[in-house]
């Protein structure tokens, strides 16, 4: 004997205020790359230590938001927060430092 169970499918109504942040969100992020865009094709190559510098703020900035709204870390204890953001700045920082190092060294001849 079979015994035969009617699945009940409940349809939630669509969160207005979460679909709201969801745009908003998109909206920011946007709006940043819109930014990087114009920097890109505005500043001239003359100013090309400049442009790369505004790449790399505007970079750490929308990975500071991507890790804050899209990791809910932005909702939880601030120190969790730092905790996290803090350390990536310094890996970033480490991984720049070593990259001109690195460039600096190989400009020097030795021969």
């Amino acid at each position: 004997m079979a015994h035969s169970q009617e699945t009940v499918v409940t349809v939630i109504p669509p969160d207005k205020a979460k679909i709201k942040k969801l745009w908003m969100t998109a909206l920011i992020m946007l709006v940043v790359t819109i930014l990087e865009f114009i920097v890109a094709f505005t500043i001239p190559h003359e100013y090309k230590d400049l442009r790369v510098w505004i790449f790399i703020t505007m970079t750490i900035v929308k990975a500071g938001y991507i890790v804050g709204e899209f990791m809910h870390l932005r909702y939880e204890v601030k120190v969790l927060f730092w905790s996290i953001l803090i350390p990536m700045i310094f890996v970033i920082w480490m991984l720049v430092a070593f990259i001109y190092e690195g460039l600096a060294i190989s400009s020097v001849r030795l021969f």
